[in-house]
This record gives structure tokens, C-alpha cells and sequence, in this order.
């Protein structure tokens, strides 16, 4: 991931979300229908977290893992009455329709159609989001659990969660609504949060993107998505791998925050003395220098560890998208 330099603009949307209310336009995110009766059976089977569990009005986050539990992507789910909508990254919305596709078997009743066309996304983040909610007209939806959502007259989907580890809320509606409830939302005090900025803040909050933190090199536990996880669901694809490092304590490295005295190249190796110790996934520069993401050895330790990413200093902080233990 390259460096966001953040100009004034990005650093008060980035403020809004501390302080006020931002709204992020992610209609550029895929989006992709699951459908048919056996939909929450096939996706039960093909991602990490329990489906079964879940009834209409319900969501979560969920990670596909290829058959050795390396990471895909980062999804999150929405069980509607007749379909399951999954909101996925930009860079794997055809590789998921792909990968998925190709675990239907003939009896299956599972159709999978790519909505991201017809549909917009936008995030509500911050502590005032519940303001706009209101006149948006889904009080209803205030305080409920992660993931749970409801669906207005207009086909807008309102479901709990923004997507980051800030307060808010994830909109999903027809792109024929599109400019019409974002001028509303506008008009309601939201402050406007570029691209560049939500990238900025994942890094700051730790959510793992695709090429970056989710690659073939790493499995969910390593990068601290234990949320999204189910241990007693039964067989999903990568399911051995994931409850044997579980069972065995066997995660050898963790996804940590690391604030960083200058730049460094992302990819670069993080070290303790002579010892390489890591590598730096993720970089954004911020105020007083620059703050990135990094997988860390376990054995070399977390918060607080003192590392060199070349002639950079750095120091290995928490960040509050991810743990490090089973919640």
C-alpha cells in the first residue's frame, strides 16, 4: 500500500470521525448477492464465521481462507429474507464471484449474482451518526448488535457498523438513490471522508486490507480477526488448519500498529538488533511523523517493543481493529 500524505481536508474528515460524523462513499466495494435455499448452508460451509446462527435482519463479519487458511479477504455479511448481501473488498469482488462459483455443485441451489453495479455504499463513522440515522428515518436501528440491519422503503439497507473500529453505520441502497441520500446525509452535517483518508484511518484502526495484511502469507488468527471466527461450527474450508493453531497455540506472528519516527518502504523488514523480527505491511503519514501496520514474531514480543525498519525507529503499538485472543 503506498503512503496517503493527508492534506487539511482529509485531516477534518479524519477529525469528524473522533469529534462529529463523516460519511465515505464505498460504492466502489463489491458487492455480491447470495440466493436460492441453500445460501446459508454454502456460505456456512465456504467462510469462517457460523451462518447458521444468523436469521433475517442479522450480519457479520466473515473471512474466505483458502484451503490451508490463508486469507482472501475480509467480508462482511447481511442475511436478508430471501438472500445474503456480502460486501467485499474492491481488489477481490471478481476473484470472490470466481472462487465461490466454483464450490457450487450440481444439487446446490445457490445462485450468485454481482449487484455492485445497481447498488451504492456509504459509511456513517463517528460518534454523531446516530443523529443522521434518526432523520434518515431507521431510529430503530439504534443500539442494536453489529451486523443487525433494516431495509426503508426506498430499498436502503441501514446495518450497524462502519466498516472500521469507529462508531457508525454501513448504507446500502440503489445507485438510483444515490446522489439524493448523499446530499441528505451532506446537508445533515456529515463531512465528507476522501478515499485517501479512509485508508489513512484503517491503518490507524488496523483493518486489514487485501495485498497488504490479507495475503497467502498469513491465516486470520495471525492478523487478529478472532471475531469472525466460529471454532464450533464444524467443517468450512480451512477449518483443520485454523482450529489446529488454535488447539496448539500455534500462531507464530501477530498484526500490530507501529508509529514510526520517519518513512520507510512498505514491505521492508523490521528487526530487533540483529534479529529480524517482522515485516511493514501498511504506511500513512500522520502529524508527528509516520504510522503503519506490521506482522511481529510473537516471540519478540507487542506493545510497547522497540524495533528498527531500516534506519527508522519505531515502536509497536495496539491497534482496535484486531486482537490477539479469542474474545
Amino acid at each position: 500500500m503506498p503512503t496517503s500524505a493527508i492534506d487539511g481536508k482529509d485531516a477534518a474528515a479524519i477529525q469528524a470521525v473522533t469529534e462529529g460524523v463523516a460519511v465515505c462513499d464505498r460504492s466502489h466495494w463489491g458487492r455480491i448477492r447470495v440466493s436460492d435455499d441453500d445460501r446459508i448452508r454454502f456460505l456456512h460451509n465456504q467462510t469462517t464465521n457460523d451462518f447458521q446462527i444468523l436469521k433475517p435482519g442479522q450480519g457479520c463479519d466473515t473471512v474466505m481462507v483458502t484451503s490451508t487458511a490463508r486469507t482472501i479477504d475480509l467480508a462482511t455479511a447481511y442475511v436478508l429474507e430471501d438472500a445474503v448481501l456480502l460486501l467485499v473488498s474492491p481488489s477481490r469482488r471478481e476473484f470472490i464471484l470466481q472462487w465461490l462459483d466454483r464450490y457450487i455443485f450440481f444439487a446446490d441451489k445457490v445462485q450468485l449474482t454481482d449487484v455492485t453495479d445497481e447498488t451504492a455504499t456509504f459509511s456513517l463513522i463517528g460518534p454523531e451518526s446516530d443523529a443522521i440515522i434518526e432523520k434518515l428515518g431507521a431510529i430503530a436501528i439504534i443500539g442494536q448488535p453489529y451486523g443487525n440491519h433494516l431495509i426503508l422503503n426506498d430499498g436502503l439497507i441501514v446495518a450497524v457498523g462502519s466498516g472500521l473500529a469507529s462508531t457508525g453505520y454501513t448504507l446500502i441502497l440503489p445507485v438510483s438513490e444515490k446522489e439524493k441520500v448523499w446530499g441528505q446525509i451532506l446537508e445533515l452535517g456529515a463531512v465528507e471522508l476522501s478515499d485517501r483518508a479512509w485508508d489513512a484511518l484503517r491503518i490507524l484502526q488496523g483493518r486489514p486490507a487485501p495485498d497488504a495484511e490479507l495475503t497467502d502469507d498469513y491465516n486470520p488468527l495471525e492478523v487478529g480477526l478472532w471475531q469472525t471466527i466460529s471454532f464450533n461450527k464444524g467443517c468450512y474450508i480451512g477449518q483443520e488448519t485454523i482450529a489446529r493453531l488454535n488447539t496448539y497455540k500455534g500462531v507464530k506472528q501477530n498484526l500490530w500498529g507501529i508509529r514510526l519516527s520517519g518513512f520507510a518502504e512498505v514491505g521492508s523488514a523490521i528487526s530487533v538488533g540483529d534479529e529480524k523480527v517482522g515485516k511493514l505491511t501498511s504506511l500513512t503519514e500522520i502529524a508527528d511523523g509516520y504510522f503503519g501496520l506490521a506482522y511481529i514474531r510473537t516471540k519478540a514480543g507487542g506493545v510497547g517493543l522497540k524495533v528498527q525498519v531500516g534506519e527508522t525507529e519505531g515502536e509497536i503499538v495496539a491497534v482496535p481493529f484486531v486482537s490477539h485472543e479469542y474474545p
